[in-house]
């Protein structure tokens, strides 16, 4: 099995998200040592906004194709995605408008558009400096979530999981706790990779 490890958050060692997609990545290997693990860090690495391009050696054509490879290529999708302005990064933003090809993981058809990368199973590492879930004040201004599953639902991936950290800028309990809860969450996506493994 093939697994993408994509992180895009510009904090580096201080990023939440990076650190808990670090923590998923060594579960799965763990639970599963013969994953081939391809790594992206958007953020060392950014790609150039998308834009037409004249022909199939264009170099941006050419990247393109090579973040589509790797995309379709894999069987798990690791994200790490911090909230940035309601939303998610620029440099994730980048990313999505490369795998967002229509003939590619989607096409159009009389009855809509049908999702063609089915199968795969996304995992989320979502990280916001205050509070945004259902229930809260400021959850109508999540821009961030919503648009993660519209996107990949939008190309056939209904498995999508999100390990969540809450709050980790309100003070610094608020981090430990919510640490503590999306390392928690960690360890049921495992259990939930081997249970579908044993099935």
């Amino acid at each position: 099995m093939k697994l993408l490890h994509i992180d895009a958050s510009a904090l580096g060692n201080h990023s939440v998200s990076r650190s808990l997609t670090a923590a998923i990545v060594a579960e799965l290997i763990q639970a599963q040592p013969e994953l081939e693990v391809n790594y992206h860090d958007l953020a060392a690495h950014p790609l150039p906004h998308w834009s037409p391009v004249a022909d199939a050696g264009d170099p941006g054509a050419v990247l393109g194709n090579a973040v589509m490879d790797a995309f379709l290529a894999a069987d798990v999708i690791v994200i790490g995605a911090p909230m940035y302005n309601f939303s998610v990064p620029s440099q994730l933003k980048a990313w999505i408008d490369r795998i967002m090809v229509a003939g590619k993981t989607f096409r159009y058809t009389e009855n809509g558009p049908l999702g063609l990368a089915g199968g795969k199973r996304v995992i989320i590492a979502s990280s916001r400096g205050g509070f945004y879930g259902n229930g809260s004040e400021a959850a109508a201004m999540d821009f961030q979530e919503p648009y993660l599953r519209t996107v990949f639902k939008f190309i056939g991936i209904d498995q999508v999981e999100f390990v969540r950290a809450e709050g980790v800028n309100v003070s610094a309990d608020h981090k430990v706790e919510a640490l503590e809860s999306a390392h928690a969450a960690i360890g049921q996506v495992n259990r939930k990779q081997v249970i579908r493994k044993a099935a």
